[in-house]
């Protein structure tokens, strides 16, 4: 472990949050996606919801950030099992990356990073410029995002929902468009900088959620 490692361990945020999902369901005109979901997410582990193409886990992630209206069932995030969070105010709580997710590409790289900062902070610790050394980037710092590979764009997804001073983090596909450096690095993100996060991953992908320690399958809820 090296020193930015070593002290953002030390400083990381305190993860006393705890996500509900009470029978909850979700339906496009006639057809339920998913149905009778009754999970509880808790601080601290990591779960992966797993399912074949076009089953719904997506979906399903995005009710979980409160991007996606559900059809039935409630949503509900709480520290400490009581204060219960509004709906409305669970962005502040979660950083997330997808493939679904755009990037501002008339900015460079640092900039993106800065204006991410401003409405979800990053990072104490850590500098932007740490941040870009640590995905690999700081050659490409003051390059347009538009100019990068599609795995350049991946790694710059990455580091803005782990290093978002947020408890919870949600992934889709994660490592989309990574090549095997990729998902070494994604890894190493995971493994050195997001111990003390609710993690929640949405793939198919056995690479991707190799360290969840509970796995889900989206065809229970059919």
């Amino acid at each position: 472990m090296n020193k930015l490692q070593e002290n953002y361990s030390s400083s990381a945020i305190t993860n006393d949050m705890e996500v509900l999902l009470t029978d909850v369901g979700k339906r496009f005109n006639r057809e339920w996606i998913f149905r009778h979901v009754d999970l509880q997410f808790v601080a601290g582990r990591s779960y992966a919801i797993t399912g074949p193409n076009g089953s719904g886990k997506s979906t399903l992630l995005q009710a979980i950030a409160g991007s996606m209206y559900l059809s039935e069932g409630s949503l509900a995030y709480q520290t400490c099992g009581s204060a219960i969070i509004e709906t409305e105010k669970i962005y502040q709580h979660i950083s997330i990356a997808a493939p679904y997710l755009e990037l501002v590409e008339e900015m460079t790289a640092k900039e993106f990073l800065h204006f991410h900062h401003q409405f979800k902070s990053l990072s104490a610790i850590l500098s932007i410029e740490d941040i870009l050394s640590l995905i690999g980037l700081e050659k490409a710092a003051d390059k347009q995002i538009r100019y990068f590979s599609s795995g350049m764009k991946q790694r710059i997804k990455l580091a803005q929902a782990i290093f978002s001073d947020t408890p919870v983090l949600l992934l889709d596909e994660p490592c989309t468009n990574l090549d095997k450096p990729g998902y070494e690095l994604y890894h190493t993100l995971i493994n050195n900088y997001c111990q003390d996060k609710l993690i929640i991953v949405s793939s198919n992908d056995t690479q991707e959620m190799d360290f969840c320690s509970e796995k889900l399958s989206i065809l229970d809820y059919k």
